[in-house]
């Protein structure tokens, strides 16, 4: 059941970064025709679409995680015995966890004194609690993916 909502939420957020890169290349595009032929850009397109390509960047890290599609530096490992590789997976997991953790709890902090300060971007006026939440929440599903596998680990061993 925790599979298949981490599978139902991973598909969503893939969903939504694509409708959000899909807005970023139109907003791209009206502003280099609108700077151009019109000679007028859109205030704020560039901050709006950096803002994107940074929720692209740690939510999309959290969808990457759960489908295990990361770059890896594994060559060796497969040539190792059963119970080292089992013994290094278990510490990956663990240091993942650990480090998102940390990214979690500061990027939290971070945002929620954004939030707290009311302070916006300065030039489309987007509350700078939104994208800096961006790293929490996908540093927090990592953190929560490499958990849910620790889990499965300690219950059915490095075959998980």
């Amino acid at each position: 059941m925790i599979a298949r909502a981490f599978e139902a939420l991973t598909r969503a957020i893939e969903r939504a970064l694509a409708l959000a890169f899909v807005f970023a290349v139109a907003l791209n595009f009206a502003n280099v025709v609108g700077r151009y032929a019109l000679g007028r850009s859109i205030m704020g397109a560039d901050e709006v679409q950096i803002y994107i390509m940074v929720c692209m960047a740690f939510l999309g890290a959290a969808v990457v995680s759960w489908r295990r599609q990361h770059l890896r530096m594994d060559v060796l490992v497969q040539f190792f015995p059963r119970w080292l590789r089992a013994f290094l997976q278990a510490a990956e997991l663990a240091l993942v966890l650990m480090l998102a953790g940390f990214v979690l709890v500061h990027s939290s902090i971070y945002a929620w004194r954004m939030l707290s300060l009311g302070h916006l971007s300065d030039n489309a006026g987007i509350p700078m609690w939104i994208p800096h939440s961006a790293v929490a929440i996908g540093f927090g599903l990592i953190a929560l993916i490499a958990l849910w596998r620790l889990v499965l680990f300690a219950r059915d061993g490095a075959n998980s």
